[in-house]
């Protein structure tokens, strides 16, 4: 498709057209790929519905992980806070530029 030769309102249309289009033909392909997937089991002598819904899950999900605790807080504006893990914040790296210790902000 050479898109430079179609006009602003010709392309404004296929753009609004095409969100639709590829919904249609992801339901379709995704009909094809079960379609295909119900006569492999039959040929191999097995019931898709029973494959499908007895599949178990190959590896556990991972378990959320629990927040760290704040261990510094800055003392004169107590939303700033750090971990201790990773990159200092800027206003960590400025305290302690400014001669004072990190000690100071320890909670």
């Amino acid at each position: 498709m050479n898109l430079e030769a179609l006009t602003l309102l010709e392309l404004n249309q296929l753009l609004k057209d095409l969100p639709a289009e590829i919904r249609r033909r992801e339901a379709a392909e995704r009909k094809a790929v079960v379609a295909e997937m119900r006569s492999l089991a039959a040929a191999r002598g097995f019931d898709y519905d029973a494959l499908i819904g007895g599949v178990e899950v190959l590896a556990p999900a991972r378990k959320p992980l629990k927040p760290v605790a704040i261990k510094y807080r800055h003392p004169q504006d107590a939303a700033l806070t750090w971990t201790g893990r990773g990159r200092k914040p800027l206003w960590v790296v400025q305290w302690v530029a400014s001669g004072k210790t990190l000690e100071a902000l320890a909670i």
